[in-house]
């Protein structure tokens, strides 16, 4: 199969801030780019740089950043280019949305505990929320609904991300979305 055979799809990794959503999307991005396959990575803090900047963090301001995303990870995809999309996204009405209007949508649940993803918070922005300092914060004083029925389920305590990034690479290459490879970290 030439790499313009393989069909578009949209994998959608959805989990707490610090769960290592970026993390994992950045090996995936890698091993990607290595195998020559057609794909885009969008980033929840590189689009709210970009596209939705003028968006908050309220949850219609949090439903039009996915509705934005959605869109274009439907023409991507499409158009036989792989999204790894990297989206808190905790509203599952709204990744719903997205599974129904996009091709080959796959949902990743990358999980952590909360004490978990709070020691990883470089930023700090756990504290500040407990602290009242940031409204509506993921995890803390908005809700996250946690996918029921996600096609990948990632616990990134108990294995690394290199780990997790192949089981996401081996889920693709078994349906047929990339061209089977040996992943540089494994």
């Amino acid at each position: 199969m030439t790499h313009e055979e393989y069909p578009g799809y949209v994998l959608w990794m959805t989990g707490l801030s610090g769960a290592g959503k970026t993390t994992i999307a950045l090996l995936l991005e890698k091993e990607l780019q290595s195998r020559g396959c057609k794909f885009e990575r969008l980033d929840g803090d590189v689009v709210r740089e970009s596209l939705t900047r003028d968006l908050g963090f309220s949850k219609e301001d949090r439903d039009k950043n996915i509705e934005r995303v959605s869109f274009v990870a439907k023409l991507l995809s499409r158009n036989g280019v792989g999204c790894v999309c990297s989206f808190i996204s905790p509203y599952q009405a709204v990744r719903d949305m997205v599974r129904a209007g996009t091709t080959n949508f796959m949902e990743v649940f990358i999980d952590a505990p909360l004490n978990v993803v709070m020691d990883r918070d470089v930023k700090g922005m756990y504290k500040k929320a407990i602290a009242g300092e940031i409204k509506n914060f993921t995890g803390i004083s908005d809700p996250f609904e946690a996918p029921t029925n996600p096609e990948i389920h990632i616990h990134t305590d108990q294995e690394t991300p290199e780990e997790s990034a192949q089981r996401i690479l081996s889920y693709l290459e078994e349906r047929g979305y990339i061209p089977v490879g040996e992943a540089a970290f494994a």
